[in-house]
């Protein structure tokens, strides 16, 4: 069976994947010159690769981890120390670790967080395992209960004060959803919370050995093409082409440099487009179909993305940094973290401009200063002296609607992968899966748009096509 599937984000190359899986034929068709989506990165003209954003993997990504065994790549994924590190504000070029010892969860994190006295007063830790540890045991049924609430008024309602709030928890939910969290459902740091606090290497992180579009979505395209699908850069989606009974006819391409408009036919089509580009397309004759209406509920939070390269190292840790700024979210000096970017006497920092509502349409010039002065605030020793650190070069990438923003009430809207229309299913990590808005949450979506293709046509797989699997559903964040 053809499929047409809109979008080559890992939604959409994931659904592609699982559906060769299958035994079916997918052809992807892209809008831009590049894989990815919103892991989407570019080389400059200087070689050097520049991303949409910081993107960490977890030890809870487990459709994910199983997506890179099954292309044989799992061992581009370098993983880190166990730990989480945070800059401290009061004390500038001073760090705050959490680091988790070899035990079994939920020990090792419940000791990592006793251990650490430079962010949290004992007092502190008892009002945070207050509020968290019966959330642990009441279960996932609880943590999906809380979608009404801020996460801030959660922590209200346990008694956990605005100083723990300020010390860890502004700085998870920007690192969750790039908004903070007095706007935040407590739905996704309790899932978060929950799942790493559970799983052993829940919350290790690793980072790729190199791009995103090169070191994990061309591999998905190699598998693609290698089990006979297709996957089309360069080829934007004009229009939803519908039959006389609502069903999809085709999907109407637009003809780029000069070239006619043509259709794209096959037996069932996916929109792995991102929800708000979703609804753009959305065809008149479905807009009073509850399932498309829901997706009014949902947008994308804006993101900024800023790439920054040095003349000196500015330090050596290799590690995901929590910057603890009010404009910062996370950051890390990829020539520590990443293998292709490696350099050892300059650094290159990647951080995420978070929450971006207010600088996503301000000059990039005026970006980079203030990042520029939040910098001399984490690297005091770099630049507050008579030769401070020199920019050499710089990339600001904008994202005006990343992944949903997940405020409270949002799970309602969150559209499941198939659709009461016959042959037109839906992909994205906004789409009803266990995971929220992450690298995780896209893949799975794809798999479940796959199985969901595959059994609304009733085909049966032979013995020798594999059928993919479900990992257990947890959740962890993303960056």
């Amino acid at each position: 069976m053809r499929v047409a599937i809109a979008g080559a984000g890992l939604a959409g190359l994931s659904c592609a994947k699982y559906l060769i899986d299958q035994g079916h034929t997918p052809v992807v068709l892209e809008s831009r010159d590049v894989l990815g989506g919103l892991v989407a990165a570019w080389k400059d003209n200087d070689g050097d690769w520049y991303e949409t954003g910081l993107h960490v993997f977890f030890g809870a990504y487990p459709n994910m981890l199983q997506l890179l065994k099954e292309l044989g790549i799992e061992e581009r994924l370098q993983w880190k120390e166990h730990t989480m590190i945070f800059n401290q504000p009061e004390k500038p070029g001073t760090y705050s670790r959490f680091d988790f010892p070899n035990l079994p969860a939920p020990l090792n994190g419940i000791v990592a967080i006793l251990r650490n006295n430079d962010m949290l007063t004992w007092g502190e830790k008892i009002e945070l395992a207050k509020g968290l540890v019966p959330a642990m045991l009441r279960g996932q049924k609880y943590v999906d209960s809380t979608d009404k609430y801020t996460f801030s008024e959660w922590l209200k309602l346990q008694g956990v004060s605005e100083e723990v709030q300020q010390d860890i928890f502004i700085a998870a939910s920007k690192s969750l959803n790039f908004i903070n969290p007095d706007e935040i459902s407590a739905v996704v740091l309790l899932t978060a919370l929950n799942r790493f606090l559970k799983q052993k290497d829940g919350s290790k992180m690793a980072f790729l050995d190199g791009s995103p579009t090169e070191r994990l979505c061309q591999p998905l395209v190699d598998y693609i093409e290698a089990g006979g699908g297709e996957v089309k850069i360069n080829a934007p989606l004009k229009e939803i082409l519908l039959n006389p009974d609502g069903s999809v006819k085709g999907f109407l391409m637009r003809g780029l440099h000069g070239a006619s408009d043509y259709i794209e036919t096959a037996d069932a089509y996916v929109s792995a487009m991102p929800v708000d580009v979703m609804k753009v397309m959305l065809p008149e004759a479905w807009k009073d179909i509850e399932c498309f209406q829901k997706l009014d509920g949902l947008e994308g939070v804006p993101v900024i993305n800023i790439q920054l390269w040095f003349d000196r190292k500015l330090t050596d840790i290799d590690q995901l940094l929590f910057s603890r700024s009010p404009l910062l979210s996370v950051y890390a000096d990829m020539s520590n973290t990443c293998r292709e970017y490696s350099d050892p006497n300059r650094s290159m920092l990647e951080l995420v401009l978070a929450p971006a509502e207010n600088w996503i349409n301000k000059s990039d010039a005026e970006i980079l200063q203030v990042t520029l002065a939040e910098l001399s605030k984490l690297f005091p020793m770099h630049f507050g002296s008579s030769e401070p650190a020199k920019l050499l070069k710089h990339h600001v990438v904008k994202t005006p609607r990343s992944v949903y923003r997940a405020i409270p009430g949002r799970q309602e809207y969150r559209p499941e992968q198939v659709t009461p229309i016959s042959n037109f299913f839906l992909s994205g990590s906004y789409t009803m899966q266990p995971f929220l808005g992450s690298m995780e949450g896209a893949v799975l979506s794809g798999k479940l748009t796959a199985l969901g293709v595959n059994k609304s046509f009733s085909v049966k797989s032979s013995s020798s096509v594999q059928m993919p699997s479900i990992q257990p559903a947890t959740n962890a964040a993303t960056v």
